[in-house]
């Protein structure tokens, strides 16, 4: 999914434990390769950065982006551009195909990488910040005062205690859908899941498909499973199962899995084979009822049909399924950049990032890319559309807010076993016992202490 929509990376090696899980499945957590990724991909990734050690040096500086899609891309030039006019240093934007930088993002860091490069919160930010790939911008976090809730700081914190991640925006996931659909079908929004089905066949009876599915890249499944989980078990269970702390054949999960099976028929056919753009497509179209994605799906509406496509577009949170936990929880990802620990001009390299947590910088952010939030207390919201405002809203008001899955959970974990499991789920959900099984068999690998 070429975009800050997915937080995923390839199997990450430094540990003996990482290469023995990823070694009986060499499944990318993108995609399933055939062999190793070839040279000519890997040297996409090599950056014009700094090497050595970090030093407090004022050059020019690269920044490494996975932003390859158009609206993002465009985004992040024009946060560079403001800082170069009010620093007067130069800094270069080195992007690479989203998919790419995912994947090899574990040699990158360990080759020639830029000074600053564009990566995730949670254990995604920790685990490089553990291995000393990361670069620490304890003292960028000391300007930045009050500047960011204590839960974003939490985010941006490894296990040392420092600080190694600057958020730059957030997005929810929520169900999306065009008002105008709703209003001309007549269709209301629903609470419950059994109102939801409701909704769904009556969308199947109007030719529409009702609910827009794509997994082909891998990580958009995990975001379903994600909801239903919190909505049948609740948070707490949720991270404990993703820490390896709960079974994968417990009666819990089974009943996410067999609860997911009766939503399957109301998804458009052909998942695996589709990107997300592709399914935000029929959403656009009109062929689509509703489609479970993050908020960065209105890039999709951003240019279209003269600017009303975007106004049209709307979203409820996932139906309570369980009264006990209701609706208390979503997934609301965080993106940011983190520092390289080889950059030669650290200086340069924390004003860009103490930039990059101003109030300025997150507008400018916002203002390009409608699907985002900016986290920065004071921000400027006067530009937000009405999906931006309802989506700031909504995260507030959750209870609990989970990551995604790829962030939520080691990352071989997620990219060697989930990815491949969930895609044999949706291809042949009968087998379910057996793709558990599997799960759980390789779970006890991963997970030792």
């Amino acid at each position: 999914m070429a975009n800050r929509f997915s937080p995923f990376s390839a199997p990450l090696s430094p540990s003996p434990s990482f290469l023995s899980a990823a070694a009986r499945i060499d499944v990318s957590r993108r995609s399933v390769l055939g062999g190793a990724l070839g040279l000519g991909a890997l040297a996409a990734l090599t950056a014009c950065g700094s090497s050595g050690s970090t030093a407090e040096g004022s050059g020019a500086i690269t920044v490494g982006s996975n932003q390859s899609d158009a609206v993002p891309k465009a985004a992040y030039a024009n946060i560079i551009d403001a800082f170069k006019k009010s620093s007067g240093t130069e800094a270069t934007i080195n992007t690479v195909d989203h998919n790419t930088f995912q994947e090899q993002i574990n040699s990158y860091l360990q080759g020639d990488p830029d000074d600053v490069f564009t990566w995730f919160s949670g254990y995604r930010m920790k685990f490089f910040a553990d291995q000393g790939l990361a670069g620490d911008i304890s003292s960028v976090w000391d300007n930045f005062g009050d500047s960011f809730n204590q839960s974003f700081k939490d985010a941006a914190t490894a296990g040392d205690g420092k600080q190694y991640f600057v958020p730059l925006s957030y997005y929810p996931w929520a169900v999306f859908y065009r008002k105008s659909v709703f209003e001309e079908k007549g269709y209301s929004i629903p609470t419950t899941l059994d109102e939801y089905i409701a909704l769904a066949q009556g969308m199947q009876q109007d030719g529409l498909a009702p609910i827009g599915f794509a997994d082909k890249g891998g990580w958009e499944a995990m975001g379903t499973f994600d909801v239903l989980n919190m909505r049948i078990n609740g948070y707490d269970f949720h991270t404990s199962l993703l820490a390896g702390e709960k079974s994968w054949e417990s009666n819990e999960v089974k009943e996410v899995f067999q609860t997911w099976k009766t939503l399957l028929p109301y998804h458009q056919e052909g998942a695996l084979g589709r990107e997300w753009q592709e399914a935000a497509q029929g959403l656009l179209q009109k062929t689509t009822g509703t489609y479970l994605l993050g908020m960065f799906v209105s890039q999709q509406f951003q240019d279209a049909e003269g600017g009303e496509a975007l106004e049209d577009l709307d979203f409820f949170t996932f139906p309570e399924i369980n009264p006990d936990y209701g609706t208390d929880s979503l997934d609301a990802p965080i993106d940011g950049f983190m520092m390289s620990a080889k950059t030669k001009n650290a200086g340069t390299a924390k004003e860009l990032l103490e930039f990059l947590g101003t109030p300025e910088a997150q507008k400018i952010n916002t203002d390009s890319d409608k699907g985002l939030v900016a986290p920065v207390n004071g921000a400027d919201t006067s530009g937000y559309t009405a999906l931006q405002q309802k989506g700031m809203e909504l995260v507030s008001s959750a209870k609990h807010i989970a990551q995604f899955m790829d962030r939520d959970t080691r990352p071989d974990f997620a990219s060697t076993v989930m990815i491949p499991s969930l895609q044999a789920f949706i291809k042949d959900p009968d087998n379910l016992d057996n793709v558990l099984s599997d799960i759980e068999t390789q779970k006890k690998t991963i997970f030792v202490d």
